[in-house]
């Protein structure tokens, strides 16, 4: 059944969100505080549909019809009718707070209202509203396009029909899903991952091996798609350094504190691949 979904935060996420959602035939709204954040959203939509036509994987009808179910707008009050609403905005718990009060002021009664955080508990955020049995983690992948899984994490108080309505949407998506059934800080993968970055960038930092020499490790050691660092780089290191830092100050658990690199790099702007440099050069 055809739905209204809400995205909300037009970045790398968020715009991807929308994509796939509009791909599986739901209308979109793409919500951002600004309409040159909401050009940008919209022209990697349009990028990223033309290589998916250039290859063969989607007509160039299917892709036209796609775009032409999502509407971008600046007006939070465009999401008040919408069946699901995702939260993809900058990885701050306060900055997610404040989306979700104004969502759970707007928003139908029945919405299900997601957050695509990939390390702050749910039942912090939903802790700010009037239903938390609402509020669930639906985590993307970077590029939600291509990438298969989706997290889907209980808060405290999350409904067995909130955790079953993500599922459904996730799944119309093309996605898998894995369920996390305690909420803790980082989930699953985002725990998995940040400890492995967090050790290969204490390597790189002690001069154990280059970076290009523990990704090559991790790729033909341990069979993963991309190394640790690479992958820092394209989620972006700020981001990675947010998380770790959320799961550290949630558990106190050394191994994930940000190495003192981390924390330079970001401050230096080294992010990685948006800022055309991190770990690597681009």
């Amino acid at each position: 059944m055809t739905k209204k979904i809400a995205v909300v935060g037009a970045g790398l996420m968020g715009s991807g969100i929308a994509q796939v959602a509009a791909r599986a035939g739901h209308t979109v709204v793409l919500r951002d505080v600004t309409d040159a954040a909401l050009a940008r959203g919209l022209s990697g939509i349009e990028a990223s549909f033309e290589k998916f036509t250039a290859k063969g994987t989607l007509t160039a009808e299917d892709a036209s019809a796609a775009l032409a179910r999502i509407t971008t707008t600046i007006d939070l009050d465009a999401v008040a009718d919408a069946d699901v609403v995702v939260e993809a905005v900058f990885e701050k718990v306060e900055i997610k707070q404040g989306v979700f009060r104004e969502l759970d002021r707007i928003c139908k009664a029945d919405a299900v209202l997601a957050t695509n955080t990939s390390a702050i508990p749910i039942t912090e955020i939903a802790a700010v509203t009037g239903r938390p049995e609402a509020v669930v983690g639906m985590h993307f992948f970077s590029p939600v396009p291509l990438m298969k899984l989706c997290e889907l994490v209980r808060g405290f108080k999350t409904s067995d029909e909130t955790l079953a309505a993500a599922r459904e949407l996730a799944e119309e998506m093309g996605k898998t899903c894995i369920v996390v059934n305690r909420d803790v800080a980082g989930f699953v993968t985002t725990r998995l991952i940040t400890a492995l970055t967090v050790e290969a960038v204490k390597l790189y930092e002690a001069g154990v091996a280059t970076a290009e020499d523990i990704d090559i490790a991790c790729r033909l050691g341990f069979g993963h798609a991309m190394g640790p660092l690479a992958t820092a780089d394209l989620t972006g290191v700020d981001i990675m350094r947010n998380a770790t830092s959320n799961i550290y100050t949630e558990t106190k658990d050394e191994k994930f504190a940000p190495p003192e690199l981390l924390n330079r790099m970001v401050a230096a702007g080294d992010l990685g691949r948006k800022s055309g440099k991190g770990f690597y050069a681009y």
